[in-house]
């Protein structure tokens, strides 16, 4: 078996080895849907609520693409701006660290207060939560270059351009694709936690909302196929970023290069 295959063989196996001790347990202990509703049940929810469903997977995924390029967009040029400048970083890095660190639930009530625009809203909640690791990896990359390389630009009186470009760059893209496979991740819980604390009703709710209701309707099922829906595109998302750095950098770096 290929690496590439055994990649996806393998966890699909676990995969179906733990929902089908997830069915066998409901049936044979008898727990009732509404407090462990069976894959079965939630397969059947998923299908049925499927129009529901999907326009709400529409919804949260258009907040987490464009809270995840506009977090890579502005990760990218702070990133650029650190490394420019000792002081800049000096003295902007630790309110990087601050958003990172600040819970998204307490200050996601005053930016819905503050935008009126509900996806705008939003998109600048899951932002911030997807922001810092864009701006740590790419800063770590752009200064982690050989020494040597450095010197031989200098010596060749490259300027800050010349090296920012031929130099910096391509020596932290696998940098920045690290941090944009977890900021792809962070992005989507971004959008969630901030759909939570909105509670946006009406034509453009997300998952979030039908969980929500789900929730006050005890409808168990619909509860976990919305959960599914958000690991699965969770799952989706870092796949594809994995598949991104694989396209850019397999063909020369050997952090891709050694997987093939």
């Amino acid at each position: 078996m290929s690496p590439g295959l055994a990649r996806v063989v393998w966890p699909a196996a676990v995969a179906l080895a733990l929902l089908a001790l997830w069915q066998g347990g409901v049936m044979a202990f008898d727990v009732p849907a509404f407090l462990l509703p069976s894959p079965l049940r939630v397969a059947q929810a998923l299908l049925a609520d499927a129009g529901l469903l999907w326009a709400a997977l529409l919804n949260t995924l258009k907040v987490t693409l464009l809270a995840l390029a506009c977090a890579t967009v502005l990760g990218v040029l702070i990133a650029f701006a650190f490394v420019q400048s000792r002081a800049i970083e000096t003295a902007l890095f630790p309110y990087a660290v601050l958003l990172q660190v600040t819970p998204i639930v307490a200050i996601a009530p005053l930016i819905i207060i503050w935008v009126r625009d509900a996806t705008a809203s939003l998109v600048i909640c899951a932002t911030l939560v997807a922001l810092f690791p864009i701006i740590a990896n790419t800063t770590l990359g752009l200064r982690s270059v050989a020494p040597g390389l450095l010197a031989y630009f200098r010596l060749q009186h490259a300027s800050r351009w010349q090296t920012l470009v031929r130099l910096r760059v391509p020596s932290a893209l696998p940098y920045f694709f690290g941090g944009l496979r977890i900021s792809s991740g962070l992005a989507l819980i971004g959008a969630v936690v901030a759909e939570f604390v909105a509670g946006t009703g009406g034509t453009g709710t997300g998952l979030a909302y039908q969980i929500l209701q789900a929730g006050y309707q005890l409808n168990i099922p619909r509860m976990f196929a919305a959960l599914a829906l958000i690991t699965l595109t969770g799952v989706a998302l870092f796949a594809s970023m994995a598949g991104l750095s694989r396209w850019a950098l397999g063909g020369w770096h050997e952090s891709e290069a050694a997987l093939e």
